[in-house]
């Protein structure tokens, strides 16, 4: 039987590489696999929707497939969005209450992150998240909840996390013509945290980094709140370029050669281990030219320098925000780009903190071949709209009792 709508979780993650469309049902509160659709992106450049129309094509082939797995209809779906044009900022703000002290309801949460987020923004940005970091009340800093307590201030500093307007709206117009209609969007940094982090790598202080095709998102957590987020400009594609340019092969035999054979840490790999390039690996003719041997070293040569690059980058950008010398748990690097021999150990040279590769936790009933880095997003996103409609649900409730009790009292 068919679940009913309401039921159903859908996710859109439409990156530069793959369209993928998952679907999960929820069944007494817990999330279980349905369905899954993936398909080669169309008409993207640089993580961006270049081509409308081969975009949409792709994602509509995605969820045909979700829905064929699924044996249900998806109509609805939370869209993740990722690029250099996601930013963040932190903001602090509050309410006063006068000079009496009063009990703090959810409406003077609500003021006091209103009064927060009233930052001045560009015309053209838009807020995909409102994150609230910490609460002040009077004198009290590091509250997370400050319902049902008393005083006469309420302060909070919150983390917002905004994107361009117009390249979200093009992400939901390719869904929309793709036959989805957008229920909400969701910073793919953020869900993939959802996906591979636990509880006290959040608290202790943590670096999430997904290495997706052509950028790495940020999401910084420090004592169990977000405190930083970012885009950075590189991603697994910008190394596969550089062993085309560097071994003179195609972009897709330098893909396959990455994979096999590549390592970002010159001195791990055999000096006297030799490869063959030039098409004979892919199968795809090499343009004509002949199958030569090269040192698997000089792949390393080529591969080491853009991922020191990349966690220079990644450095500077927390030391920037702030939170370079908040990482207590580490690193945790997620996404396709992660599955990189070598990344690891660059990551912990430059940052000076452990790393790993972040696995996403798997829903009941889910592929195993969907359980690797390169779904965290997708993954993250459910577990990120499962967690947000339990919470709104349970406001809801909250908010029925306390009208119950009003109606009841008036008699």
């Amino acid at each position: 039987m068919t679940p009913k709508p309401e039921n159903l979780i859908t996710v859109l993650d439409a990156g530069s590489h793959k369209s993928c469309v998952l679907v999960a049902e929820v069944a007494d509160g817990v999330l279980r696999y349905r369905g899954h659709g993936i398909e080669a992106s169309r008409g993207m450049r640089k993580g961006l929707i270049a081509e409308l129309g081969p975009a949409a094509e792709a994602i509509n082939q995605a969820a045909l497939t979700a829905e064929r797995v699924a044996k249900a209809t998806i109509e609805n779906a939370v869209v993740g969005i990722g690029g250099t044009h996601v930013r963040g900022i932190n903001s602090r703000g509050g309410i006063s209450m006068g000079s009496r002290m009063r009990e703090i309801t959810r409406e003077e949460v609500r003021a006091a992150v209103d009064r927060a987020r009233s930052v001045p923004l560009p015309p053209d940005r838009e807020v995909l998240h409102l994150l609230p970091q910490e609460f002040i009340l009077d004198d009290q800093a590091g509250i997370h909840d400050p319902v049902g307590m008393v005083g006469n201030r309420l302060e909070v500093n919150l983390h917002l996390s905004t994107c361009s307007g117009g390249i979200a709206q093009s992400v939901i117009t390719c869904a929309n013509r793709a036959g989805l209609e957008v229920e909400d969007t969701v910073f793919e940094g953020i869900a993939s945290a959802e996906a591979v982090l636990s509880a006290d790598e959040r608290e202790l202080g943590v670096c999430l980094a997904d290495i997706g095709a052509s950028t790495t998102e940020l999401a910084i957590y420090f004592e169990g709140s977000i405190a930083h987020t970012a885009v950075l400009p590189i991603g697994g594609d910008h190394f596969t370029n550089d062993l085309a340019v560097g071994l003179h092969v195609s972009v897709e035999e330098a893909e396959q050669i990455k994979q096999l054979y590549g390592n970002c840490v010159v001195t791990s790999v055999p000096t006297l281990a030799e490869i063959e390039v030039g098409g004979q690996l892919a199968g795809i003719g090499g343009g004509g030219q002949p199958a030569r041997l090269v040192r698997q070293r000089f792949v390393a040569e080529i591969l080491e320098p853009r991922a020191r690059e990349l966690f220079t980058m990644l450095r500077d950008n927390l030391r920037q925000g702030g939170v370079l010398e908040a990482l207590g748990a580490g690193c945790v690097l997620t996404g396709g780009g992660a599955n990189l021999v070598g990344l690891l150990d660059n990551a912990e040279s430059l940052l000076r903190v452990p790393a790993r590769i972040g696995i996403p936790v798997p829903l009941s009933r889910m592929p195993q071949e969907l359980v690797k880095p390169e779904f965290a997003a997708a993954i993250g996103m459910l577990l990120y709209t499962h967690r947000t409609q339990i919470r709104r649900a349970g406001e809801e409730q909250g908010l029925k009792a306390k009208l119950r009790s009003i109606f009841a009292g008036s008699f």
